[in-house]
């Protein structure tokens, strides 16, 4: 267990005249707030933020940061009060407190929305202070480290949430330390058996490379030393996630993984790891291709180093990291490498783009209302394999891996991006589709008549590009549905002998009102999107003006289906409406308990399809919705099922009888030989939901001489 002494000694390692009194009044605050408290590991509940403040004073942060270390829980699960922190602390200590406080109440759901607000809070608490972050990844880590003593559910959810958010954003701040611990720990708890078996290989290869891993660092010492360059030479592993994300990523085992061990060698100056660069390269020859150089173009994260892989001694891949020492520093510690410790911000002016991500980030909080579009906008963000291009001025841009001349084009300006006709890569002309490559010069040429395509969001790789499409796009879709839908609503009003125009200009407003749509625009553009229909308005109407053949109007209603049939699209609910057409697609037949999605059409409402139905994928995302099935008992639906037998008498008749016995009414069945003495039997029958039509599947596939059952798709 973690004793203030040790604290209060890291602290005086880096600032060796610090007053550290406001630390020592909230080891004995936190103290007294804590007493009787336990973890679940039976330690007294003190040892976790005393744990927390160590790993903050290990990254050498300010004093505030580690006296909210120390009181970073008091708040949660104590009496104890924002205000009162503040009185006792100092503000900065009560904002610190009360940010980590409400990134510690979110609770990661798998649900879209829910998750897409979580997130949200979590970027405006740590853009207010970013020490917010550091301290909640110090509370992470310790968690990590103890998660053991979880129940087996919590575990899993709680390492799903560090891999997915905490580990990418400390690789944002640039401590590689704690995001390497971070994926490990998750790695053993989400995979335990993989994790075990990797960590028993590579220990056990990397105990008989010892002699190899000396020898290189020996030889690569010796050939600085003939150059007159002093350096340190280190040869150190790569961390299990890493290679088990490298294998499953290449799908290849741990025999193919031939850079298990980096080396690196750190210098005094950049000019010295160029020059060790070149000697690397006359000493081993560099492979085609993988060569990095994060100098002249560093990370958003700031860090630095030259990358590049060599075939080594005995023919074997090695991967060299050349750096100087304040470069290695960094890429250690990261944002604590540029902490003022008073202030709490970064040193210098151009250590600022390190915020860039963070800074983007809370413009789509603002900006993108649809939680789909801001989830894939934060994930592109924290997850990125960065490429750098240059404009023709010379100007450094930064993309993710991928990024395409769309790219460049939308962050220049949206109108520039909209207008995009094609692009000059190195003075060539190249396809929009064309992946940019570190150094390219890139230059867009514009149409003033130019509109973008939907094709654009295949090959867009940021979310600012995808985001201006979509939104291009919506608006033309906008357009389009509101054309459709007054077309559909003039129709339907000739229909009934009544004047649409005279509606537009008396009540439109008002009926659009009684639907619950702010403008008339809105209500046709639902009419257009099918989300209401033209028949819907028309009633509305009738009613407001009390029209003498109201009752024939009024009383069109959906032709009843018959007895034990689904009414097409009751049972599902969308959104929380209950007026939308809806229709079960053909294409995949979904019956309740599938998992499905919904998708907009025009003029015919809302299609229903199983999310697993190879059309979805087709599908434009923009229509696509979210639908839930809603409890009604008694219903059936039909679905197909294709059955392989031994082509044997009375087969037909078995299958028949096990479908019936599972309580299933068949509707149409079909038959058909085939020279490999097989029979192959197409029923559609009548099913409740998934479970019933598990049980029909089951009860078919007990009948001696079946070979195959398979629900298809198309009925």
């Amino acid at each position: 267990m973690i004793r203030i002494n040790d604290i209060l000694d890291q602290i005086h390692t880096y600032m060796p005249e610090a007053d550290t009194s406001l630390v020592e009044k909230a080891y004995v605050y936190s103290a007294k707030v804590h007493a009787g408290q336990m973890r679940l590991s039976g330690e007294p509940y003190l040892s976790h933020p005393l744990a927390v403040a160590y790993i903050l004073a290990q990254q050498k942060l300010d004093l505030s940061s580690i006296t909210a270390g120390l009181l970073h829980d008091a708040v949660e699960d104590t009496l104890s009060t924002t205000e009162e922190i503040g009185e006792m602390f100092g503000q900065d200590v009560a904002r610190i407190v009360d940010g980590v406080t409400k990134i510690s109440q979110i609770n990661f759901q798998s649900k879209i929305q829910k998750q897409a607000e979580n997130i949200r809070k979590m970027i405006l608490a740590m853009s207010k202070d970013i020490r917010v972050l550091l301290v909640k990844l110090a509370d992470r880590l310790h968690n990590m480290r103890t998660l053991e003593y979880q129940k087996e559910r919590k575990r899993i959810k709680i390492a799903r949430e560090t891999l997915d958010i905490y580990a990418p954003l400390s690789s944002r701040l640039g401590i590689d330390w704690i995001k390497r611990e971070l994926e490990d720990l998750a790695f053993s708890f989400l995979y335990p058996e993989e994790y075990q078996d990797l960590k028993k290989e590579v220990e056990t290869r990397l105990g008989a490379r010892k002699a190899y891993v000396e020898e290189v660092k020996e030889i690569i010492s010796k050939k600085m030393a003939e150059y007159s360059l002093s350096c340190r030479v280190l040869g150190r592993p790569k961390h299990l996630y890493s290679i088990f994300r490298k294998m499953r990523r290449q799908n290849v085992s741990l025999d193919e993984i031939y850079d298990l061990i980096a080396f690196r060698i750190i210098l005094r100056t950049v000019t010295e790891c160029y020059e060790a660069l070149g000697i690397v390269h006359s000493l081993w020859t560099p492979v085609p291709g993988r060569f990095k150089d994060y100098i002249s173009l560093p990370k958003a994260n700031m860090y630095q180093s030259l990358h590049t892989t060599v075939i080594g001694p005995y023919g074997e891949r090695m991967e060299i990291q050349i750096r100087t020492e304040d470069m290695d520093k960094v890429a250690t510690e990261g944002i604590a490498a540029h902490w003022l410790y008073k202030e709490g911000k970064i040193l210098k002016k151009e250590q600022r783009r390190q915020f860039e991500w963070l800074k983007r980030l809370m413009e789509w909080q603002k900006e993108l209302e649809d939680p789909r579009e801001f989830l894939e906008s934060v994930r592109m963000d924290l997850f990125p394999d960065e490429v750098y291009v240059l404009t023709p001025s010379g100007e450094i841009k930064e993309f993710p891996m991928g990024a395409t001349p769309i790219d460049f084009a939308y962050s220049i300006h949206t109108e520039v991006g909209h207008h995009c006709v094609g692009a000059k890569v190195n003075g060539k002309m190249v396809p929009l589709k064309y992946q940019l490559q570190n150094g390219d010069v890139v230059e867009i040429i514009t149409s003033k008549h130019h509109k973008p395509s939907r094709d654009w969001l295949k090959i867009a790789r940021t979310s600012r590009a995808r985001a201006r499409i979509r939104q291009w796009i919506k608006t033309e879709e906008r357009e389009k549905s509101l054309s459709l839908g007054k077309d559909l609503c003039l129709r339907e009003f000739k229909k009934h002998r009544l004047d649409f125009s005279s509606f537009l200009k008396e009540d439109a407003e008002e009926v659009a009102r009684i639907l619950s749509f702010k403008t008339v625009d809105d209500m046709l553009i639902a009419a257009g999107y099918g989300k209401i229909s033209p028949s819907q308005i028309v009633r509305r109407y009738v009613k407001l003006k009390h029209v003498e053949d109201d009752e024939e109007i009024i009383g069109q209603e959906e032709v009843q289906a018959p007895r034990g049939r689904k009414p097409q699209g009751e049972g599902i609910q969308i959104q929380g409406h209950d007026d939308i057409m809806i229709h079960l697609a053909k294409c995949c037949t979904p019956v309740p308990g599938d998992e499905v999605i919904g998708y907009i059409t025009r003029g015919r409402g809302v299609t229903i399809h199983r999310e697993d139905c190879p059309n979805v994928a087709s599908l434009e995302p923009d229509r696509q919705i979210e639908v839930a099935w809603t409890t009604d008992d008694g219903v059936n639906y039909p679905v197909m099922l294709n059955v392989v037998t031994a082509d044997e008498k009375g087969m037909l008749a078995a299958v028949s009888n096990a479908i019936s016995a599972a309580e299933a009414n068949i509707l149409e069945a079909k038959v058909y030989t085939s020279p490999d003495n097989s029979a192959h039997f197409t029923f559609v029958a009548e099913v409740r939901d998934s479970s019933h039509l598990k049980k029909v599947i089951s009860g078919i596939k007990r009948v001696s001489g079946v070979m195959k059952v398979a629900r298809q798709a198309s009925v």
